[in-house]
């Protein structure tokens, strides 16, 4: 019996997961009151009256206050009825979440004629902190399109054993921020840099010139090296500590190069022990 909560702030993707979630099999249903969901969880999974075994709900800020600061508590309770809950927790950044309600003429769920949108947006986030500091994935959404997104999502539940977690590793560029939703930043600025290389500088990490000139830096290997035998040493100890997703960024100025070749280096070193291990580069996408 599998739960898996949806959540975020408004205009981050939630209404994208869930279709995502109903095509991949789940029984899903949107906007469920905190306090109705240990009797849903009782009826549908665990009664099973539906034959239903793995279900997915959304969440957001339009509870009676106080039912979201019940959220941990309700879980840990499903969790010892043997429901396996897992909460998924979609964000942007205030800019990216004003230009979308802005483009698409929606209302925010919280605003009114007192509330602004950037007051709402920002309510919003401090009322749904209980579910945000519970989560078991958070999912940054401001350069991600709906078609990523949803790719994102069947990447990360696939092949999902029991007992494993589901690695990303995601390649970035500084200059653009780090990601907010990553358990691990690495940085790789002090590697050698394709960039200066002028017949270089149009090739991504993937390409194949990049890929010799990288090979050939002895910094490079020691860096490939001592990020392999750091997360072969600890990740063990978080899947023992029942997690289920990890994300770990590789940053370079430009997150075209180094990064890139650096990210795909380390996921096909993990592919060949373990399962569920993906490989994204957010500004290449």
């Amino acid at each position: 019996m599998k739960l898996l909560i949806i959540s975020g702030m408004s205009g981050s993707g939630k209404s994208v997961a869930l279709n995502v979630l109903e095509d991949l099999g789940y029984y899903c249903l949107d906007n469920l009151p905190v306090s109705l969901l240990p009797a849903f969880a009782e009826r549908v999974l665990i009664n099973n009256q539906s034959r239903v075994d793995k279900a997915a709900i959304g969440i957001d800020a339009r509870n009676l206050t106080g039912d979201l600061d019940s959220f941990p508590d309700i879980i840990a309770t499903l969790k010892e009825k043997g429901v396996e809950c897992e909460t998924f927790f979609l964000t942007a950044d205030e800019d990216t979440l004003l230009k979308r309600f802005s483009e698409t003429r929606r209302i925010h769920p919280l605003t009114s004629k007192t509330v602004p949108l950037a007051d709402a947006i920002k309510r919003e986030g401090i009322l749904l902190e209980p579910i945000a500091a519970n989560a078991d994935l958070r999912i940054e959404t401001s350069r991600t399109n709906v078609h990523q997104l949803r790719d994102l999502i069947v990447d990360r539940l696939q092949d999902l054993h029991p007992g494993t977690m589901s690695i990303l590793f995601e390649s970035f560029g500084f200059k653009n921020g780090i990601p907010t939703d990553a358990d691990f930043v690495f940085d790789v600025r002090c590697l050698p840099n394709p960039h200066w290389q002028l017949n270089l500088r149009p090739f991504s990490g993937r390409d194949q010139p990049v890929i010799e000139f990288l090979e050939a830096e002895p910094l490079v290997n020691q860096m490939s090296d001592h990020l392999c035998e750091f997360m072969n040493s600890w990740i063990p100890h978080f899947e023992a500590d029942n997690r289920a997703y990890m994300t770990i960024a590789i940053g370079c100025t430009g997150g075209q190069h180094r990064s890139v070749y650096l990210a795909e280096r380390l996921a096909r070193h993990f592919q060949r022990i373990r399962v569920n291990v993906q490989v994204r580069h957010r500004e290449l996408s």
